[in-house]
């Protein structure tokens, strides 16, 4: 696996081998994961579909104690991923990156414990795997509305607009939030252009 940037955030590209049949991509190990500063360990696989263009799912997190971090990838079609610093305390809270995530390309994000994570689909029919560090916890559920204007994010939308979940649509705002996660010393970087 090769990686980018090692960060808090860390944008991973697998290698990929390719032949006249097509390719081979080891998509997860958890030595070369580590290597490349993911220092989490994974217990669940998740998968979405996402029928529309411009379907945002995000910002999402749980709270403590069954927070996660997230390793994503998107398997089929393309998306905009983005990770938010909400560490209380942090120089870089409410800030956040973000990264494209191609099934062509097989780019991963690394999302840990204590940030906010969504992403928005490119293209119609896409979907997104991602492996979690902890299991789903109902009560430990959090959110923070896509819209919010101190984030500001530049959502990449089709002239119909969002697409969002009833629930996606009232989250609170961050200056509503009151975060349970701590800053941990490593500030929010940006992630590599390529």
């Amino acid at each position: 696996m090769l990686e980018v940037r090692m960060n808090n955030v860390t944008f991973l590209k697998p290698r990929r081998f390719g032949d006249a049949r097509g390719w081979f991509m080891e998509t997860y190990s958890e030595a070369s994961a580590t290597a490349a500063g993911v220092n989490a360990r994974f217990v669940q696989d998740n998968q979405s579909f996402s029928a529309f263009q411009g379907t945002i799912r995000g910002l999402h997190f749980q709270r403590p104690p069954h927070a996660q971090a997230k390793l994503v990838r998107c398997v089929r079609g393309s998306i905009m991923d983005y990770a938010v610093d909400i560490r209380r305390g942090s120089p870089t809270y409410g800030q956040h990156v973000a990264a494209k995530l191609t099934a062509v390309g097989g780019e991963q994000l690394f999302v840990p414990v204590g940030f906010a994570h969504a992403f928005v689909t490119l293209e119609p029919d896409v979907e997104v795997a991602y492996k979690v560090s902890d299991v789903y916890a109902p009560d430990c559920d959090g959110g923070i509305v896509w819209s919010d204007p101190i984030i500001g994010i530049d959502w990449p939308l089709p002239e119909s607009g969002a697409v969002l979940s009833d629930k996606d649509k009232i989250l609170p705002t961050l200056a509503e939030f009151d975060s349970p996660f701590e800053y941990d010393g490593l500030p929010l970087a940006p992630l590599p252009t390529l």
